[in-house]
């Protein structure tokens, strides 16, 4: 009995294994949903996330990114996808866009509909992986790039940098004053790039 338990173990932790290094070696990269799409909204706005991927990894460094504007995919247009770093080790990647000012870079998420009512940064998955560990790849254009995300905790700077407020509100019939959406920014700088 013990040693058919046992053996069942091992079979199970064997299958595990060959599993996530197949994964490893294949990628998994996140399903793409057109966020014009009524699927999106049906969907609760995300899409299934993916975990490795898979790409040619930029060494030099980008010193203007207005050109990501120009990417146009046939399936994902300028989206982009986000690996980021999860507590256990395995990756996860998401799809989502970019916001590339000249020379600087940046990354964004909405918390909209129920998620409005949870705490930042647990409303989404890879919101808590990059505050925990801030290491992302990138995947613009079928390459890869290694950065850091910083995120924007001043207001104030985000309406200057992007001229609006991250926090949509409204105000229902009564009076009230409702928070419909909350978009967040994060600051993403190129690493294991040589400076000189």
């Amino acid at each position: 009995m013990l040693r058919s338990l046992k053996i069942g173990l091992l079979t199970v932790a064997a299958l595990l294994v060959v599993s996530v290094l197949t994964l490893r070696v294949t990628g998994l990269e996140p399903r793409y949903i057109d966020p014009a799409s009524a699927a999106f909204a049906e969907a609760g706005r995300t899409a299934w996330p993916g975990l490795w991927l898979k790409g040619e990894v930029v060494r030099e460094p980008v010193t203007e990114w207005d050109w990501t504007n120009q990417v146009n995919d046939p399936i994902r247009g300028n989206s982009i996808m986000l690996e980021t770093r999860t507590w256990y080790g395995i990756p996860h990647s998401v799809t989502i866009n970019l916001v590339p000012l000249g020379d600087t870079l940046y990354i964004s998420g909405s918390q909209q509909d129920s998620r409005v009512l949870q705490t930042f940064p647990d409303a989404k998955s890879w919101w808590a992986n990059i505050e925990r560990d801030p290491r992302i790849r990138m995947k613009i254009d079928g390459k890869l790039y290694e950065m850091t995300a910083v995120l924007l905790a001043d207001r104030a700077e985000i309406v200057e940098l992007f001229g609006r407020d991250p926090v949509t509100r409204v105000v229902d019939s009564d009076g009230n004053e409702q928070i419909t959406s909350v978009r967040h920014y994060w600051r993403v700088y190129q690493r294991n790039i040589p400076e000189y």
